[in-house]
């Protein structure tokens, strides 16, 4: 059975942005700059995803387009001890089990940001009351809609590198620039707009050495790369071998941080629109209002702020969330579904619609126990799960993995490597420094 892969660069960091394009990166992004000093968060951001991020996303691309395979069978390929392949395959499993549980969690949000998206179209043809139901938290709008939006996603998945995952990824991701710019351009001519954007551009450097601003933007560049879970794994698995892994790593490090820096240049100017027509954007506690409320409490009041132009916007904005969910779905999912093709020989298809089913039924599960269980998942797979794996990924690539055939992967796309500064700081970077940062980071949010 042939293998797919991606037939461009270009088709590659589109793939690989998307994956790391997510919701956290068009929500959390913005209201953490908020809630830690604007500009001095950015700044901050920016420096961790290239000190951080991106030495641990190029552990995920070297092992991937090494091994040629999922995250369990990548990890107990690279291992040359017993102990290492057993660590290596329960390492494989906690990633594929995390993944799968993100999506769990992430269609039932994903969900929300589609019904929204309609919610529009049913005002315009005169059916209010079918778009008060999608907009008003209910047990069946919420298993309808993660319902619709596991099956968009096993639509891609199941059509395969090429047709699915690299296709849709090149439509999806340049839509999602040009509505994202347009409604940036669109929002800043609104009054109150220029507030938000001196609260998001002004830094605040007394707050630079603050250390939870440190750690929520190690957090926020860690959660947006999609790292530790093996997506950026198995999609370096479908990368050519003559591409050059550390410049490819740099452009989707920078197509990921540009996203969520224009997700800020869209969102907290809006945040100060609303507040102009009367909407409440600070919470109790004095802080912005971020997460979950933002996006369906304070960005609705302001489409219907709007007036007539509210509902175009609203809807642009709603199908930008819907874009930036889907982008990072299809990448979660391939990671349990290569596993199955790969170690179980599977067909592609049939491995979609099971593992896509065993999802949905925990998104359900969570839909039914919805106070207790929905921050609950969240909690454990992206605050605890995530980095852990990740450092795990750098242990394995910086004390397992043979350097020699690291340095030989690399030469495949780039012959100098050896030369260059990557390679002079790479190494011992990912072997020392990044299990100990991300350990840090760990220990912090305890």
């Amino acid at each position: 059975m042939q293998r797919g892969q991606f037939s461009s660069r270009l088709a590659f960091i589109f793939a690989a942005s998307g994956s790391a394009v997510g919701l956290g990166n068009i929500w959390g992004f913005p209201t953490n700059a908020a809630e830690n000093g604007g500009a001095a968060f950015v700044l901050m951001y920016f420096v961790l995803a290239f000190l951080l991020a991106y030495p641990a996303l190029m552990a995920e691309l070297i092992i991937g387009r090494h091994t040629r395979s999922n995250m369990v069978s990548a990890l107990q390929t690279i291992s040359s001890g017993q102990s290492a392949k057993i660590i290596g395959r329960f390492v494989g499993i906690g990633g594929m089990v995390t993944a799968g549980l993100i999506l769990s969690f992430y269609s039932i949000v994903a969900g929300w940001m589609i019904a929204f998206m309609l919610e529009p179209i049913t005002l315009a043809v005169g059916l209010s009351d079918l778009g008060q139901w999608f907009t008003e938290f209910s047990l069946p709008r919420n298993i309808g809609f993660a319902a619709l939006f596991v099956l968009l996603t096993i639509f891609i998945i199941s059509a395969g590198v090429e047709q699915g995952i690299e296709k849709w990824s090149s439509r999806l991701m340049p839509s999602l620039f040009v509505l994202m710019i347009a409604l940036i351009l669109y929002v800043l001519t609104q009054e109150g707009a220029m507030e938000g954007l001196e609260h998001y551009l002004v830094p605040d450097f007394s707050q630079i050495t603050n250390p939870d601003l440190i750690v929520s933007a190690m957090g926020q560049a860690f959660f947006s790369m999609s790292l530790g879970v093996g997506t950026m794994l198995v999609y370096g698995s479908y990368i050519r071998s003559d591409e050059n892994l550390p410049t490819v790593g740099v452009l989707v490090t920078l197509t990921d941080t540009s996203v969520a820096f224009l997700a800020g240049l869209l969102v907290l100017p809006a945040m100060f629109v609303a507040q102009h027509l009367g909407v409440t954007i600070y919470a109790e506690s004095g802080n912005l209002i971020a997460g979950p409320d933002l996006i369906f409490q304070v960005l609705p009041a302001l489409f219907e702020g709007m007036g007539a132009a509210g509902y175009f916007v609203g809807f642009a904005f709603f199908v930008l969330m819907s874009i930036a969910a889907v982008t990072s779905s299809i990448s979660m999912l391939e990671v349990p579904v290569s596993y199955a093709v790969e170690a179980h020989k599977v067909n592609r298809k049939k491995a979609t619609w099971i593992v896509g089913a065993i999802i949905f039924s925990i998104s359900a599960l969570i839909c039914l126990n919805f106070d207790v269980l929905f921050g609950f998942v969240i909690t454990l797979t992206t605050e605890r799960a995530q980095p852990l794996l990740s450092m795990m990924l750098c242990i394995f690539t910086g004390w397992i993995f043979y350097r020699n055939s690291i340095l030989e992967e690399l030469k495949s796309g780039n012959p100098t490597v050896e030369m260059g500064l990557f390679w002079k700081i790479w190494p011992v970077y990912v072997k020392f420094f990044c299990p100990m940062l991300i350990l840090l980071t760990f220990a912090q949010g305890f």
